[in-house]
């Protein structure tokens, strides 16, 4: 979020931005001006990854300041509307809003998406199928986003039902093999409803341009250690989906329609409810199920150097996630200034 540094109101200073941090691709627009996007190059290792995410939030913080502005990173702004934000003058974000009208313009919305190279096709498939399972757990420790236009929706994440809006959103279908998703998206791309894959915005994709799974159910974190916490989690998911391909194993199949409650769950309750231990049925608390997740990790994140980044895994089981914290906050006066506030000085630590 680029934010006025009185009022922390969302400004449109996308340009200034961009202009600021001139020569680093790794700061981006996205589709309102008021939104600012940084991006890690591939890492090795999420060690890696936070020494970039901490630089690239210090560069865009410094260049804020020196044109009065302020960053902060949360799942939505608690205050703003999306009627007065301006659409960044770039054809993608133009022709999105031509297309989607409404859906595109009231989508002010903050997202974290992580990325993890596959070496195989089929085994792409095979981990974005079996991440499915995964997702409402991720959301819920994830959840950042419990107000909306000024109000407190009792939502942990208002930003998934705003984005449930678009099309070709939330839990992705199950596809058989490489040449099966080949197939079916191909049909829609030849049918010229979509451009390209790129327009699913599915929770979980295979992104053959970049030769990665790419998880894109989260709200974007206030605390860098937390989204940290998340890749490692993730990048120890995509390590174990990868054995149990490589093994020859299948997958248990999950209803979608049971998947879909689950991410509704979380978003409504985040680790402070249930859902349903798949392919149980049993409910079960969200934080055991987080906590038993990233139990059954640690020796992945071991393996893949990640462990340190993993604890922040722990801060959120222990102390709340971002949703919960913003609570906090807002209890003591009822005041989302302060919230804000508080959103700004934890971003850039």
């Amino acid at each position: 979020m680029i934010l006025d540094s009185k009022r922390f109101g969302l400004v449109n200073a996308i340009e200034t931005m961009l202009e600021e941090c001139a020569g680093n691709p790794d700061v981006k627009p996205e589709l309102m001006e008021s939104v600012l996007e940084i991006s890690t190059q591939p890492c090795v290792d999420t060690r890696e990854a936070g020494e970039q995410l901490r630089a690239l939030r210090r560069e865009v913080s410094e260049a804020a300041r020196r044109h009065g502005f302020l960053i902060g990173s949360s799942g939505t702004h608690p205050t703003a509307r999306w009627e007065d934000q301006r659409i960044a003058a770039r054809p993608r974000y133009r022709d999105l809003v031509s297309a989607l009208r409404f859906v595109a313009r009231q989508e002010i919305i903050f997202g974290l998406h992580v990325h993890v190279a596959v070496d195989d096709p089929d085994k792409a498939i095979h981990v974005a199928n079996g991440m499915r399972v995964h997702l409402p757990v991720l959301l819920a420790l994830s959840a950042n986003s419990p107000f909306w236009r000024g109000d407190l929706t009792g939502l942990a994440s208002t930003r998934m039902p705003i984005f449930r809006a678009f099309p070709r959103v939330g839990i992705p279908p199950c596809y058989q093999d490489w040449a099966d998703y080949e197939q079916r998206i191909g049909f829609m791309v030849e049918t010229g409803v979509i451009e390209d894959y790129t327009y699913l915005w599915y929770d979980v994709r295979p992104h053959p341009n970049y030769g990665t799974v790419e998880i894109r159910a989260m709200d974007a974190q206030t605390r860098v250690e937390h989204t940290l916490g998340l890749a490692a989690l993730i990048q120890a998911m995509v390590k174990e989906l990868s054995e149990h391909f490589d093994a020859g194993n299948k997958l248990s199949h999950y209803p979608h329609e049971m998947l879909d409650e689950n991410r509704w769950l979380a978003a409504r309750h985040g680790l402070a409810g249930e859902i349903v231990d798949l392919p149980d049925r049993r409910r079960v608390s969200t934080k055991d199920l987080a906590r038993r997740l990233h139990d059954r990790m640690r020796e992945h994140a071991q393996d893949l150097g990640s462990a340190a980044e993993l604890e922040g895994i722990n801060d959120i089981l222990a102390h709340g996630n971002g949703a919960a914290r913003q609570q906090v906050v807002y209890e003591a006066n009822h005041d989302l200034a302060e919230v804000m506030g508080e959103i700004v000085a934890a971003t850039v630590a």
